[in-house]
Parts: structure tokens; C-alpha cells; sequence
């Protein structure tokens, strides 16, 4: 089974894979970089747009380029405001070759003002945290999460929840996608 992620980034990727490996055997995952068609840092609708747009796109790609890819899925950080706090998460779009959308989101986790203050000035989370921490490419490790958490989740277990939630639609096609 092979499936196409939206991303390069190799904590989405490994995400993809052990998600998809609770459900499949001989998975194969492939990270493509496709353009999200939203801004650095999204902020709440947005975010799944820009998850949506990463699944179409690499589903059009699959089309066009013949890859025979299964799945297709897009995975987009962003943030939102719940109840007056600001949240962080991570949306995903899973699309199978037949075109079924399927989505869900990561857990969110709250972020404090001052960072909310430059994320919605449109900063992007990474660059926050990477000087926060002073340090480079974080979301390609640990992420704002394995900072905010001292180390006892990381980016990729935060996805890996979010990318299995994701996939209660396609596992249950038939209440989701046959229903009359």
C-alpha cells in the first residue's frame, strides 16, 4: 500500500507511516512537497483548507504521474481560538484513490499570549519556538509540543493521533460514505 503525504518534513512522514501500520501491512509512504494555498500560519478554517489542498494536490499528482498511491493526505499546523484560549494543532486530510475526503485533528494544546501575539502577526509557529529555544528547525523534531511538555510528547506522537482519528471514515465507509 502506498501513501503520499503532503510534506517533506520527515516527523510527518514517520507519523503517516506508523498510523497507517496499525491499520495495513507493507506500507509505503512517500513525502512530496505540495504548496498548502494558505498563509505561513494558518489561523482556525484555514488550517484545514491547507490540509485539504495538500491531499488534492498530491492526489491530482498521483493522477497525472501515474505514482498509484492509495492514499493521500495533508497535514497542516495551525491555531485556533476555543473558548476564548488559543490553541494549537494539527489538521489532516486523508483522500483515498477514489476521492473519499476524511478528516481530523490532532489534540490541541494551549499557547501562551506572547506567542499567540507573533503567530497572529503571522509568524509561523517553528520560527517562534526555534527562537524561543534557540534553536533550529525544531517542528522537524520535537516540536512547540516536546517543548511545552518537557520532552513527554513529541511532534510526531501529537500527529500520529490525529492522522488515526482521521481515518474513522475510510475504515467505516460504510456508515460515512454510504448512508442515505
Amino acid at each position: 500500500m502506498k501513501i503520499l503525504v503532503g510534506s517533506t518534513n520527515p516527523v510527518k512522514i514517520e507519523a503517516v507511516k506508523e498510523s497507517f501500520e496499525r491499520f495495513y501491512d507493507d506500507v509505503v509512504v512517500e513525502g512530496i512537497a505540495v504548496s498548502s494555498g494558505v498563509t505561513d500560519q494558518p489561523v482556525g478554517k484555514e488550517t484545514f483548507d491547507g490540509a485539504r489542498n495538500r491531499a488534492i494536490e498530491l492526489r491530482k499528482m498521483n493522477f497525472n504521474e501515474n505514482l498509484n498511491a492509495d492514499f493521500f493526505v495533508g497535514i497542516e499546523g495551525g491555531i485556533s481560538e476555543d473558548y476564548g484560549i488559543w490553541l494549537s494543532f494539527g489538521a489532516v486530510c486523508i483522500i483515498d484513490k477514489e476521492g473519499r475526503e476524511a478528516f481530523g485533528t490532532s489534540p490541541k494544546f494551549q499557547l501562551p499570549r506572547q506567542i499567540v501575539t507573533e503567530l497572529l502577526s503571522g509568524v509561523e509557529l517553528g520560527t517562534v519556538m526555534d527562537k524561543i529555544q534557540n534553536k533550529e528547525n525544531t517542528k522537524q523534531h520535537h516540536g512547540a509540543i516536546g517543548y511545552f511538555t518537557k520532552g513527554r510528547m513529541d511532534r510526531k506522537e501529537l500527529y500520529v493521533s490525529g492522522i488515526v482519528a482521521s481515518m474513522v471514515p475510510l475504515l467505516n465507509k460504510e456508515l460515512f460514505f454510504n448512508a442515505k
